[in-house]
């Protein structure tokens, strides 16, 4: 008798640890958000907003694109229009840390130096830091085009643009408290281009793998980890996800070279594509990245939660969470959610009902 309740015990006790395990390898570590710094004139609606609504939604974590918005001291020619003073971010992060919000500030390196018609203010005030000084920003801007522009690329061979751009990459993360700093990184087209005497010639996957270890060992000296989106890093020929969501230009062999401390945020907006277990069996902790489909948003959760409770537990902890992105100002996305007549587009496409989609999502199965 003795050894059958000893054995029912045991039996018990394996399953109900079991059971403890698996909805511990499933609670995610990241519910977050990828959206703009507010406007200054709209810093205590956002505070407001993330705790009325942000916080009860889960999110725990937003990386917040402050690019050329805040008032840098130390290269304070590179101050952009309307930019948040020091004081105005410390109510912020203040304000988040009561919450339990991680703040992770971005600021787009590599890529993304220009957008359409206009250039950032990097290569506005520094023009020779362009990969591609021999292509002009049209006045009118189309796509597709014979030069191929998407977004303008600095040098990551200029032998100056690293002095330039860390003094900003170390006041943000001084100013915002932060422990972990995203570099953007994504839709790098212009990449050891035939312009460029410097880069010309260069492999595109060791001048890519290049720029992040260097942006890395940097951040490193101070403990910060760096965050990236992924798409250079996933071969598009080869998982015919093609240009945008995957690199064709030959920087995909960067993820067998890049430090694996490295937090991959991999986004995919119109299919919940798989793509979070390769980067997590190459080794690195990944967050998958939503954006206007809602339906997207709720397999890339289940997604992700079945890849944690799928795996063992050195794998399932590389299943950070997910995070939804946005793409328009702070302030249209809160005027959206708060309006109850908004709803998904012609398209199908709303990226507020996707963010609400992933909240509710997680929520769903069992995440508090």
């Amino acid at each position: 008798m003795n050894r059958v309740i000893y054995r029912s015990s045991f039996f018990f006790l394996f399953w109900f640890f079991g059971f403890t395990n698996l909805y511990a390898q499933q609670a995610l570590e990241i519910k977050g958000l990828c959206i703009a710094l507010p406007q200054p004139e709209f810093l205590d609606d956002f505070i407001d907003f993330a705790a009325k609504e942000l916080k009860p939604s889960g999110i725990n974590t937003l990386v917040l694109r402050v690019d050329y918005r805040y008032q840098y001291e130390s290269r304070p020619e590179l101050r952009g229009e309307n930019p948040m003073s020091k004081a105005q971010v410390k109510k912020l992060v203040d304000a988040c840390e009561d919450l339990g919000i991680e703040i992770i500030p971005q600021l787009n390196l590599l890529g993304h130096q220009s957008w359409h018609s206009k250039a950032t203010k990097l290569l506005e005030v520094y023009p020779e830091f362009d990969e591609t000084p021999n292509i002009k920003l049209p006045d009118t801007y189309e796509w597709p085009n014979e030069d191929g522009l998407y977004c303008k690329s600095y040098c990551p061979q200029h032998p100056n643009v690293h002095d330039v751009v860390f003094d900003l990459v170390d006041e943000i993360v001084e100013v915002f408290k932060a422990k972990a700093f995203h570099a953007g990184m994504d839709e790098v087209f212009y990449l050891a281009h035939k312009d460029c005497q410097r880069c010309n010639g260069y492999d595109p996957a060791k001048l890519f793998a290049n720029e992040v270890l260097k942006i890395n060992n940097h951040l490193a000296k101070k403990d910060i980890r760096l965050w990236i989106w992924g798409d250079r890093l996933i071969d598009g020929a080869e998982t015919g996800i093609g240009m945008w969501e995957a690199s064709m230009n030959n920087t995909a062999r960067a993820i067998d070279i890049i430090p694996k401390s490295v937090v991959i945020c991999d986004w995919h907006y119109e299919k919940a594509y798989p793509t979070p277990a390769y980067f997590a069996t190459k080794g690195f902790n990944v967050v998958a990245c939503p954006w206007r489909k809602p339906n997207v948003a709720k397999e890339q959760v289940e997604m992700i939660t079945d890849f944690k409770s799928n795996s063992n537990k050195k794998m399932a902890s590389r299943y950070l969470g997910v995070m939804h992105t946005y793409w328009s100002s702070a302030e249209k996305f809160m005027k959206e959610y708060k309006n109850p007549a908004h709803k998904i587009d012609e398209k199908g496409y709303s990226s507020v009902l996707t963010f609400k989609a992933m909240a509710n999502s997680i929520k769903e199965l069992g995440e508090k």
